[in-house]
């Protein structure tokens, strides 16, 4: 058992802070001469000195310094637990599960993550990174308490976010690239087609696989961009996650007849909308605000539709 309380440490923080005793004891109110004993008995707790005289004031000993560096940390931390255990008195979580489906627009994701972290900095977030049907069983494990998701989730109901562009690309060097032609099913058929792992364990799925003759498949969505900036195949990707490839030339839309854009409605789905808690609710109108914030990267259709979902009717504040 620690011989030393942290009031003493707060002590000796106000004396230095304040420059002196006199005026510490006017902020933490009380007499100089007991902050003078609480110091004195602190050093002879510890069998060190931590204040040497200046003149008229006084100043930390090098060993002070170090202790007292310390000491701040301990104060600190005392401080965040009372501010947690106050917010857990009003019923407000220690943590929030978020499952988010890779397609969504990462700069939409860490400014939510952002405003979420300015509101609620003393709790946690588990942010799961899913695929397809990922985001979805965990819907279905409890594992999550909001998911975002392209698909449905079945007992579920989910309130519109936002819907993607996936466009078809290929490197431009690439031989689908080099037959200078509109291309169609068969074109594409006989070439690598690039495809992102269902991280879902149980019910997986094969979303956008054209049976091609040669399939890679990966777990992220960077990967499988990088392999296609390499020439290593074709793929369908959010334009949100490709927009500077192909401002760039690295990557060029595949020239087909039909199918090469795809839309994608992302929904936001909480495990449980009446039982969630402050914390929760504050997330999913974090994601909301995001969402609208980041519109000039999301929207990239003509008419500026791209950005969809009854924001209007939620509740922001």
């Amino acid at each position: 058992m620690s011989r030393v309380t942290l009031a003493q440490w707060q002590m000796l923080a106000a004396v230095i802070d304040q420059g002196g005793f006199a005026r510490a004891a006017e902020v933490v109110h009380k007499s100089p001469s007991t902050l003078n004993h609480a110091v004195h008995k602190l050093e002879a707790q510890l069998g060190v000195a931590l204040l040497e005289p200046v003149g008229r004031q006084v100043r930390l000993t090098e060993a002070g310094e170090m202790l007292l560096r310390r000491a701040r940390q301990l104060i600190e931390n005392a401080a965040a637990i009372e501010d947690v255990a106050a917010s857990l008195a009003t019923g407000l979580e220690a943590e929030v599960a978020l499952a988010v489906d890779q397609i969504f627009p990462p700069d939409a994701l860490a400014e939510a993550l952002q405003q979420f972290s300015d509101d609620y900095p003393h709790v946690r977030v588990q942010l799961h990174e899913t695929v397809l049907n990922g985001g979805v069983e965990m819907l279905y494990d409890r594992r999550a308490d909001l998911v975002i998701s392209g698909l449905a989730a079945q007992g579920f109901l989910g309130e519109p976010l936002v819907t993607l562009r996936f466009i078809a690309v290929a490197h431009p060097s690439h031989p689908l690239h080099r037959l200078g032609r509109e291309l169609d099913l068969r074109d594409l058929t006989r070439h690598r087609q690039l495809v992102v792992r269902d991280s879902a364990l149980r019910q997986s799925m094969d979303a956008g696989w054209l049976k091609a003759e040669q399939r890679w498949t990966v777990s992220h969505l960077a990967t499988s961009q990088d392999m296609l900036e390499r020439g290593l195949g074709f793929a369908w990707l959010p334009e949100t996650r490709i927009r500077e490839a192909l401002d760039a030339g690295r990557l060029v839309p595949l020239p087909l007849a039909a199918g090469g854009e795809r839309e994608v409605p992302m929904q936001l789905i909480f495990q449980d909308r009446d039982r969630a808690g402050p914390a929760t609710h504050a997330m999913a109108r974090a994601l909301h605000r995001a969402v609208l914030a980041c519109r000039s990267s999301i929207i990239s259709n003509e008419d500026g539709q791209t950005l969809r979902g009854n924001v209007d009717e939620i509740d922001l504040s």
